[in-house]
């Protein structure tokens, strides 16, 4: 059964979604993983702001594959509110490190301050706006799977 192929029971929309929460799940771990690597080997201590997108990446390491095997698309009922969460501490941390929210406002008051840009590729690529794509992309990805999911 082929992926565009509904079959009787709509096990076409069922591949879809698998594939997508799948999809989800390998960006969620290497960017747990490039979390680690950062701070653990290069040695970047992680903001406050850093620390509570962490709190929403790691668990969805451990989460969606206890929805892959067997396939459950419920996993993205509890997948996507983590990610969300995750996406909008993130949106907040690009706009602290652009100027665009004032820094009277940063939550980083002790250790590391949250708008500090400790690496910067290509002029405007850095850590968080990595963790805005990831997360962006992975809310895309489990809206996908929730629509591809229903029959």
């Amino acid at each position: 059964m082929t992926i565009a192929d509904d079959g009787p029971a709509g096990g076409g929309h069922t591949e879809l979604a698998w594939f997508l929460v799948f999809a989800c799940w390998l960006l969620a771990t290497v960017s747990a993983l490039g979390a680690l690597f950062f701070s653990e080997v290069m040695e970047l201590p992680p903001c406050t702001l850093c620390w509570y997108q962490r709190i929403f990446m790691f668990p969805l390491v451990i989460l969606l594959p206890l929805g892959l095997f067997p396939f459950d698309p419920r996993v993205v009922r509890y997948a996507l509110p983590l990610a969300a969460i995750g996406w909008a501490i993130s949106v907040f941390q690009v706009l602290l490190v652009w100027g665009v929210i004032p820094e009277s406002i940063q939550p980083c008051t002790k250790g590391v301050p949250c708008s500090e840009v400790q690496i910067e590729w290509l002029g405007f690529v850095n850590i968080p706006f990595l963790s805005f794509l990831a997360f962006t992309t992975m809310v895309a990805l489990l809206v996908a799977a929730h629509y591809r999911s229903k029959p």
